[in-house]
């Protein structure tokens, strides 16, 4: 019960809500509950970059396809200012990484239930990486498989990958660590060697690409 107080007396989460569809703002508005605030919405790119510059969030949700740009717009104009996590029903691998690439904190799609929702965006705002499990056993893929097949890379190390399974799993950083006897912080580091490491996999993979490809 003290937890349940202590949470009660947090400030608010403040959020801005982008997504081009006003019943889908408007629900996910709805289900967001006590622990949040929305302080601003909006339907294009460019209204989500003023909002977010005129209101400074916690936290930003945001649809991957919007006119102006989209998601991605959004995250590399203003990933550096403020937690962003692209709230889509696309589950392609590419849009994925992109909005990982780009500085999102998260990717999740809109078939996630309301409860889950809240969940991982409580944990977005503390920045931790939220993903659906699925989405990043995909990323967990992509790395098993640049690492087989790229040489002079920098794959992940065996702790890196167990991070990252717990990750896909949902876990909160508390529990990873929990589940191998290192610390939250030490989890956050090892999730940020990881993210640094997919940027630099995946320029090596456009570089091979084009290579295989013709592409000069």
């Amino acid at each position: 019960m003290s937890e349940q107080r202590a949470a009660a007396r947090r400030p608010p989460i403040r959020v801005v809500l982008a997504d081009d569809h006003p019943i889908w703002r408007d629900g996910v508005a709805a289900d967001l509950g006590a622990r949040f605030e929305v302080v601003g919405m909006a339907a294009t790119a460019d209204e989500a970059i003023a909002t977010i510059g005129a209101t400074r969030p916690d936290l930003v949700v945001c649809d991957l396809q919007m006119p102006g740009g989209g998601g991605i717009a959004v995250v590399k104009a203003c990933a550096a200012d403020t937690r962003i996590v692209i709230l889509t029903v696309s589950e392609q691998e590419r849009d994925l990484l992109d909005a990982v690439a780009a500085g999102a904190v998260g990717y999740l799609t809109k078939s996630t239930p309301g409860d889950e929702l809240r969940e991982a965006l409580l944990r977005a705002a503390d920045g931790e990486p939220v993903f659906s499990p699925s989405l990043a056993m995909l990323v967990l893929g992509e790395f098993r498989r640049l690492s087989k097949q790229a040489s002079g890379t920098n794959p992940l190390t065996e702790r890196e990958r167990e991070v990252l399974q717990h990750v896909a799993r949902g876990y909160p950083y508390r529990q990873i660590g929990e589940e191998l006897s290192i610390s939250p912080k030490t989890v956050e580091n090892h999730v940020r060697n990881i993210l640094d490491k997919l940027h630099l996999n995946r320029r090596q993979e456009l570089i091979r690409y084009a290579v295989e490809h013709g592409i000069e």
